[in-house]
């Protein structure tokens, strides 16, 4: 189950135990029993103080889903001597192991890597909250749900979490009409789906709109970035690193590196995976004297002497230079259909909701290099994928077409125009498209349809303000300048070629030099 080295590894983590632990299994008939208990021995080796113990009975204050009940495999994490609120259901491999390794140490006494102030909302919570994670082990998106939630439940006697593997209870996934994954239920009703962080959480959670609301440092900065992305990342170090006053703006830090899977180009880093990199660029950021202010959308963007950035939530913050790093998001389809199916059958990412649609048909839109992945991927998964391409051939490197034409379930389908998803009020069931040829309408049978048909800049909120392209890339100068003073802009979200993690990262420490250049030739103004 465990090989010698992840052994070594879990070992060296669990010296952090403060306290005993103990792991108790529920099996189930096959193979899935044997697995499971294999899986909790070799844990339980590692450590003096953890203990496993797996039975054919569920054991007394065992967590319960009237729905469905009960789960097999599944099993407990509990402190000696406390009931079980953290649990799995299923085996968590995959991307989900980590969240076992920090499930193992919470219980375990080891303290969270969350400020003090964090910890006093979680202990605030009143409960009981019962949460349900529905999660697919290949999906990179899912563990940072799964450990928010945990920590919750080895924190907080109120509340209890089950991070179930979705591929192992298929059956609840369909009784639930889980179509993407994360998909979190709180006491039975469905409480959100799709990334969210340990603050968005509590954010839900609590009532008091004082809570609720983060107390600023500053609302006034020497150079305030828009975007947390490798760009913005680059650009808040550069600028602190210059001793500026800096401050990000950000919905989510990280930006598309949270849905990247792997990353195998960016130098001096031989392999990692998108979610870790952002992770890493948020510690070296949060290095510096940076004000971080997240879950916090730009709505307008005011020229002057001392740039205003309008948010979303109606605050206003003031800069005397500003670096735009916006990024970009997926490219919809913009058909009929699309966004009343989205989460229901229409998906735009194959590695986490891939593993929902197993022996079933599903479409993917889109002839690049990432859609022709995307069929490849899910062609050991579904039944059967239909890739259809707008142009007369395919976009995607020769070697990927090769791939494509050996898969026997794989259908390949050019000059195809989609133009209306089909579905039955609840989920997808069909797609339409037109012939670009002859014209003629066409309906395909799919249960998914997987939009990979590339991305558009994030960049509406600056109309009639910086110069943009006909396409929404923001005009930018060598140094990253855009045509108004003081603002400038780098990464995606630009007229630079070649959308790549390190140019961005790159083109966003350039535009805080350039920035920083302008501050210091600009003439002092007294009311800065």
């Amino acid at each position: 189950m465990l090989d010698e080295d992840l052994r070594a590894q879990l070992k060296s983590y669990l010296e952090r135990l403060r306290r005993s632990v103990v792991l108790t299994g529920l099996r189930s008939e096959g193979s899935d029993s044997s697995d499971l208990e294999e899986l909790l021995s070799q844990i339980a080796a590692t450590s003096d103080l953890v203990t496993a113990e797996v039975s054919s009975e569920a054991p007394e204050g065992w967590p319960e889903n009237p729905a469905f009940l009960p789960r097999r495999p599944s099993f407990a994490i509990q402190a000696a001597g406390e009931t079980s609120r953290v649990n799995f259901a299923g085996l968590p491999l995959g991307h989900e192991f980590t969240s076992l390794v920090l499930a193992l140490l919470q219980v375990g006494g080891h303290p969270p890597r969350v400020s003090d102030e964090v910890l006093e909302r979680v202990d605030a919570l009143e409960g009981p909250l019962h949460f349900e994670t529905y999660y697919s082990q290949s999906c990179q998106v899912c563990p940072d749900v799964v450990q928010a939630l945990n920590l919750l439940a080895a924190r907080n006697p109120a509340i209890s979490h089950v991070a179930i593997d979705g591929a192992t209870f298929a059956s609840e996934v369909e009784e639930r009409e889980i179509l993407a994954v994360p998909s979190v239920w709180l006491n039975g009703e469905r409480f959100t789906e799709g990334r969210v962080d340990l603050d968005d959480i509590l954010a839900r959670l609590e009532t008091s709109v004082e809570t609720r609301t983060p107390k600023r440092d500053r609302d006034r900065f020497d150079m305030l970035i828009v975007g947390g992305g490798p760009a913005g990342a680059a650009a808040a170090v550069y600028a602190a690193r210059k001793g500026l006053t800096t401050g990000i703006v950000t919905d989510r830090f990280g930006g598309q590196l949270l849905d990247t899977l792997g990353v195998d180009n960016f130098i001096s880093v031989l392999h990692t995976e998108g979610p870790q990199l952002a992770s890493a660029l948020e510690a070296h950021v949060a290095d510096y004297e940076v004000e971080v202010i997240k879950r916090e959308s730009a709505k307008r963007l005011i020229p002057g002497d001392e740039i205003s950035i309008e948010l979303a939530s109606g605050e206003t913050l003031r800069a005397r230079s500003v670096v735009l790093a916006p990024g970009a998001s997926w490219r919809n389809m913009d058909v009929r259909g699309e966004s009343e199916y989205r989460t229901r059958g229409v998906t735009y990412c194959p590695h986490c909701d891939g593993p929902l649609f197993k022996d079933k048909r599903v479409a993917v839109v889109g002839g690049g290099n990432s859609g022709a992945e995307a069929a490849i991927d899910l062609s050991g998964i579904a039944s059967h994928v239909t890739l259809l391409e707008f142009l007369d051939d395919l976009k995607a490197d020769e070697v990927l077409r090769q791939r494509l034409e050996s898969l026997p379930n794989v259908d390949v389908i050019t000059s195809a125009r989609t133009t209306e998803v089909v579905g039955d009020g609840k989920r997808v069931t069909g797609l339409n498209y037109e012939d670009r040829t002859t014209g003629t309408q066409n309906s395909l049978e799919t249960s998914g349809v997987f939009v990979q048909i590339g991305l558009l800049p994030n960049t509406d909120w600056l109309e009639d303000t910086v110069e943009r392209t006909s396409h929404g890339e923001i005009v930018v100068g060598l140094d990253g300048r855009t045509n108004v003073p003081g603002v400038y802009a780098a990464g995606d979200a630009t007229t630079t070629p070649y959308k790549q993690i390190i140019i961005a990262a790159g083109e966003g420490a350039k535009a805080a030099l350039g920035a920083f250049d302008y501050l210091i030739r600009k003439p002092s103004d007294e009311a800065n």
